[in-house]
């Protein structure tokens, strides 16, 4: 028996990268999964590969009605939500002073305020069900300083996980938040970054950026009972970069 048999989870940004990872542990694991994504295309076969424990779901994460109708499939499909990854987020890589209000808005509004609803939406149904396991993901720039905009929101969803883990507690739901260093994604492998990214490995205690399995992992360890004590908590995935 998986450590996730019979339970059921929702994870946004689940297209590809990290989230498609953590979609396909979950389900090897005995999960059901809402996968949620504004790529379609990537969604849809991400979900076929996966087999008929996986739902495709097209959502835009920083709308209040998609979260809606997120909650509602998977109650309609499975018939519970246990487990909720908020996954999804996006990067840039400017200067405070190139950065736009637009630009901010953006990343405030899929980095941070879709965690908050996400949360807000998931958790109504852990409280009737009476359990449940939130995993923010954040990263490492949610506890070091980074890139302006993106350590913004890193630095909140850390915050909204503790405020979040002490409202929730009583009603038997954990949330915890993740916070991973650098990890082979289609994020980091924007244009011709290839050669920047191995000079940076160098650089990491154990000399190499992390695969997403690795993140997986930790973010399957939050969903299951066996960190059933485990709540407001920070989980580094980093390759030891911020221990020194």
């Amino acid at each position: 028996m998986g450590k996730l048999t019979g339970k059921v989870a929702i994870i946004t940004g689940a297209a590809q990268g990290m989230g498609a990872a953590h979609a396909k542990l979950f389900i090897a694991e005995g999960a059901k999964v809402v996968l949620t994504d504004l790529n379609e295309t990537e969604g849809q076969e991400t979900a076929k590969q996966l087999g008929d424990n996986a739902v495709f779901v097209k959502q835009d994460v920083a709308s209040e009605s998609d979260w809606q109708t997120v909650v509602k499939t998977a109650m309609t499909h499975f018939g519970q939500i246990d487990i909720l990854v908020n996954n999804a987020g996006i990067t840039y890589a400017k200067s405070l002073f190139d950065v736009s209000t637009e630009d901010y808005l953006k990343i405030f509004k899929i980095n941070q305020l879709s965690v908050f609803l996400g949360m807000k939406y998931v958790a109504a149904e852990m409280k009737n069900a009476g359990h449940g396991s939130i995993i923010n993901v954040s990263s490492i720039n949610g506890l070091v300083g980074g890139a302006i905009g993106y350590t913004d929101t890193k630095f909140a969803v850390r915050g909204m996980t503790k405020a979040a883990a002490l409202e929730l507690a009583h009603y038997g739901i954990r949330v915890n938040s993740v916070h991973p260093g650098v990890i082979s994604t289609p994020m980091i492998h924007q244009g011709d970054t290839d050669d920047a990214v191995a000079q940076f490995a160098k650089t990491i205690p154990l000399q190499r950026i992390a695969e997403p399995e690795e993140v997986s992992k930790m973010v399957l360890y939050l969903a299951s009972d066996d960190a059933s004590y485990s709540t407001g908590a920070e989980f580094v995935v980093d390759g030891g970069l911020t221990a020194e």
